[in-house]
């Protein structure tokens, strides 16, 4: 895929996770409703499995269409593991685009959503003083981007047991760092968030949900490089 048009996929694809992945806190409540079950497990649940369903689809979507991320540190994170086939150039392009395509993607949620569950819709925020959050954003990751470079390459064989293992371990982070940044560990979902709430221009917004995350994700990578080169060079090759 040359660089301009896995641009275009990333940005078409960033917008339609967007998009979709708001709508998991609104869809959490009203399968909890519906069934009258109560508690903070099952809610954990019914959003893992909201998760599941969303990256196995777009797990398929991205295979048809011959490769895409939605996630610029997972772009990061697969280049400084020594995989896939990105270099500088067509990551400077990618980047952009994931973010216009959650900008995109956080404009049309907010248009279609019904206003009784707007109130659900937001993005990251800050929830402790600036370095205390970039430390934690970096590190929450480091650790998802180490996890699913894992579940990827070394995990099971089964395509629906990694994409449930990379839910549950998405969700796990997601509620480790909540009372710290949101958290986003993903700078595109954050900036198309930020920029709804006129907050993508500030020193917060690159430093926490930026510089952070890139940091963590190519820490991530190196690691696993480390850790496992053999299999990072034959993923390569292949």
């Amino acid at each position: 895929m040359g660089a301009i048009r896995a641009a275009a996929a990333d940005g078409l694809i960033t917008f339609l996770w967007v998009f979709c992945v708001s709508t998991v806190r609104a869809g959490t409540s009203l399968v909890t409703a519906a069934l009258q079950i109560q508690g903070v497990a099952f809610s954990l649940f019914v959003t893992t499995t909201l998760i599941f369903a969303l990256v196995f689809v777009f797990g398929l979507i991205t295979a048809a269409i011959g490769g895409a991320s939605f996630n610029p540190t997972a772009t990061a994170a697969f280049y400084a593991a020594g995989l896939g086939s990105d270099n500088l150039l067509s990551m400077a392009l990618r980047f952009p685009a994931q973010a216009a395509g959650a900008v995109a993607g956080a404009l049309a949620i907010m248009e279609i959503m019904p206003p009784q569950y707007k109130r659900m819709l937001g993005g990251p925020s800050l929830k402790v003083d600036l370095h205390t959050g970039a430390v934690a954003e970096g590190a929450l990751t480091f650790i998802i981007t180490l996890a699913v470079l894992w579940i990827i390459i070394r995990g099971p064989r089964s395509p629906v047991v990694k994409t449930w293992m990379i839910a549950v371990s998405t969700v796990a982070m997601v509620v480790a760092g909540a009372g710290y940044t949101g958290p986003a560990m993903n700078p595109a979902n954050a900036f198309g968030w930020a920029y709804i709430n006129n907050r993508h221009n500030t020193w917060e917004q690159f430093y926490v949900y930026w510089i952070c995350p890139f940091i963590g994700a190519i820490v991530a990578g190196w690691f696993f490089r480390i850790i496992f080169p053999q299999r990072a060079e034959k993923a390569k090759k292949a």
